[in-house]
């Protein structure tokens, strides 16, 4: 609860940090939205002998010392190293010097499915064969999840912070901006270093195969012809402040956070609920204070299984009488589990910005049932001023934000 005295702060995005499979660096990954990118490849992360296919959105040209200054890369999992990274990448963009981070109180809020399970995959491996003993203590160490959050501490060397792991799974990157929402707007902290990692394991991929939901080659939301989900991995850090603060520094804005909503209906370990989804939207627009007319367009979870996108699009119709473009970059990510939302919220700001709308690709024809429009294929030019970004996850965890274009008054 704010005080009663003073208005709730308003809260801007001034910064972005994202390593991707279609791109390392916000210029990279913009691109990549624009083109329709795909950055599917064969699994090379782990022996994939056995199963029929394979095919994944792995991070193929990711160097971590080419971004870590402070904090050695072998000391972090590839999940850490992701997120320290991008939130390096996050505060350069913002034009923030790390001494001027370190004179601010800060939240470190960091979403993750899976956090350092391809370290556990291994460590596993390792006590089914060796023994316990057999152990690299190293790599022992980094395996905690609460890695993604403490080595952006460490990489930054903040001393004023709070660090945080979120582990909602696929809707963990909204919940961790709503996190940093919350403290801005109610002057908690000063600053908020804010999103999601995970890196491609075994175990996420396997138990997505045996669900019979990992599509052979390609990743075709809408689709009527869509075959499931491709996992994929990747990093992605947000810089939150307040707008007093930006205005202060005179930073670019790329868009405001206006609200989010969230709920969990516990309804189904797997099967996610139309009425909740649809209630998690309503919720949103209410926080945020729009209504469905104000939303250009949404941000889809839209993994490309028969399940979720009937589902989705069916919420979607149940909330907005005339549905906005909706589209899914899963297209061209993959399904990058803790960090999708978090990337998504990223693409959603530089939207905003750049005056576009990502497209879904792989698209041939819309499935009937789904019957959205989804951007096939190619980008679309379009002013936005309200963007929605939805995150569905197992065991009903819903999670939407809504964005909005920077405006001097509200």
């Amino acid at each position: 609860m704010h005080d009663g005295g003073r208005q709730p702060r308003r809260v801007v995005i001034t910064g972005l940090g994202v390593v991707t499979s279609i791109g390392i660096g916000v210029t990279e990954f913009l691109a990549g939205l624009r083109e329709g990118r795909s950055g599917i490849t064969p699994i090379t992360s782990f022996d994939t002998t056995g199963f029929s296919h394979a095919n994944g959105a792995e991070v193929t040209d990711f160097d971590p010392a080419a971004w870590l200054e402070r904090v050695d890369p072998d000391e972090l999992g590839r999940a850490g190293q992701f997120s320290a990274a991008a939130a390096r990448m996050a505060v350069g963009d913002a034009g923030l010097t790390v001494r001027e981070l370190r004179g601010k109180r800060a939240l470190v809020s960091v979403g993750t499915t899976d956090a350092e399970s391809r370290d556990l995959d291994n460590l596993v491996a390792q006590q089914i064969e060796h023994g316990p003993e057999s152990w690299n203590p190293v790599v022992a160490r980094r395996s905690t999840a609460g890695r993604l959050s403490s080595s952006i501490v460490r990489e930054l060397a903040l001393t004023d912070v709070e660090a945080v792991t979120i582990p909602t799974a696929c809707a963990a990157g909204n919940y961790a901006i709503g996190n940093g929402f919350d403290a801005i707007r109610e002057g908690e902290v000063d600053v908020a270093l804010v999103g999601g990692a995970d890196a491609v394991c075994r175990k996420t991929f396997t138990g997505f195969y045996r669900l019979g939901t990992i599509a052979p080659q390609v990743c075709a939301p809408f689709d009527k012809d869509r075959k499931g989900i491709l996992t994929g991995e990747g990093g992605g850090i947000l810089v939150l402040e307040s707008l007093e603060s930006a205005l202060a520094r005179g930073a670019r804005i790329y868009a405001e956070v206006l609200g989010y909503g969230l709920n969990c209906d516990a309804n189904h370990p797997v099967a996610p609920d139309r009425d909740s989804l649809a209630r998690c939207i309503e919720l949103a627009h209410r926080n945020a204070g729009v209504k469905p007319e104000d939303v250009d367009f949404i941000s889809a979870h839209g993994t490309g299984t028969k399940a979720n996108d009937v589902t989705e699009s069916g919420a979607i119709r149940q909330v907005f009488d005339a549905p906005p473009p909706t589209v899914s970059i899963k297209s061209m990510l993959g399904h990058s589990m803790g960090a999708a939302s978090a990337l998504a919220s990223a693409a959603c700001a530089l939207a905003i910005t750049e005056g576009f709308i990502p497209p879904t690709i792989n698209h041939t024809e819309t499935d009937p049932e789904v019957g959205l429009d989804c951007v096939p294929n190619q980008a679309r030019p379009a002013t936005l001023n309200v963007v929605q970004n939805n995150a569905l996850a197992f065991a009903g965890n819903n999670s939407v934000l809504i964005l909005g274009r920077y405006r001097d008054a509200v």
